[in-house]
């Protein structure tokens, strides 16, 4: 049996989800990089240059991530129904592994373009490619500003906030190439730097991409043990034993846990207010926002083993 608590205490299934940036800020954000992505287009077509042109297929990538983290947090906001009992909070999770999956597969394709580069050196204009970088700077470091709030919070927001963040340190190492090829005339920093940055963005979103796939896959949320749980469970007065124990999350901030416990035959009462004192165990110490708990007398059948 379970409590629903509508203040969002730890035994509640309908808290209200904040969210931490404002369509508004989004659509501003989108345009902006749209615009980045045309200038650095025409930029890298004129000047040459291949990190040029990786960092515009970044920003065009950074608009499309943040398009899909708006819809998925407007998903987010829907209320929960006879088909989607929890709601589509989990379309969150979707948006972050499409958006860290495309970081991926944009990382291998800047790869193979910095081989052929390196096979095939093609001369770059480093004063214009250092100026288009500057301007793209700007506009990702005014975009990673605006979805900073909440990032540290949302895996879905944090997947549209790195693709920023990557795109303003890809500008940074753009504007130093551009600088050396201007001065020295080191063609070969160009297919350099995408290998660089590329290196960078792929760390960085896979690691995403792993956290939201066990997310996806129901795994226990890695700062939590479940033999601690478990133990902490036995510890409270009135509790024989612990079986059936299931520990997962629907989203970065919702985790679940549910279990059978075995207590003596009792009032129903006395156990009821077991139950609490768990809920209450798991949510102060643990953060556990949900949880489902049967109560079993001890040497009931299904307390004796069966399939429940």
């Amino acid at each position: 049996m379970a409590r629903e608590d509508e203040s969002g205490h730890g035994h509640g299934h309908g808290h209200a989800h904040d969210v931490p940036a404002s369509g508004r800020r989004l659509a501003f954000v989108v345009g902006l990089n749209l615009i980045i992505t045309v200038a650095e287009v025409v930029g890298g077509l004129l000047s040459g240059s291949l990190s040029l042109l990786s960092d515009a297929v970044h920003n065009f990538s950074d608009g499309v991530a943040i398009i899909i983290a708006w819809v998925a947090i407007r998903m987010n906001r829907l209320p929960r129904s006879d088909r989607h009992t929890f709601g589509l909070k989990r379309a969150e999770v979707v948006a972050a592994v499409i958006n860290a999956g495309s970081l991926v597969a944009i990382s291998l394709w800047l790869f193979y373009e910095a081989y052929q580069r390196f096979r095939h050196p093609t001369p770059v204009e480093g004063v214009l490619m250092t100026t288009v970088a500057t301007i793209g700077l700007a506009a990702n470091v005014l975009g990673t500003l605006l979805l900073r709030r909440g990032a540290s919070k949302n895996m879905n927001l944090r997947a549209a906030y790195l693709h920023l963040l990557s795109d303003a340190v890809s500008s940074v190492g753009v504007i130093i190439g551009g600088i050396a090829i201007s001065v020295f005339g080191v063609a070969w920093i160009d297919p350099l730097l995408t290998v660089l940055i590329s290196i960078y963005v792929l760390k960085e979103s896979l690691q995403i991409l792993w956290r939201a796939l066990d997310v996806v896959l129901l795994a226990s949320p890695p700062n939590l043990s479940l033999e601690e749980l478990k133990q902490a469970v036995l510890s409270q007065p009135g509790v024989e034993n612990i079986h059936h124990i299931h520990l997962w999350q629907a989203t970065e901030e919702d985790t679940h846990f549910e279990a059978h416990v075995e207590v003596a035959n009792q009032p129903l009462g006395n156990a009821e207010a077991i139950r609490l004192a768990i809920e209450e165990l798991l949510h102060d110490s643990y953060g556990i926002r949900h949880t489902t708990l049967q109560l079993e007398c001890t040497g009931s059948p299904c307390a004796a083993g069966c399939l429940c």
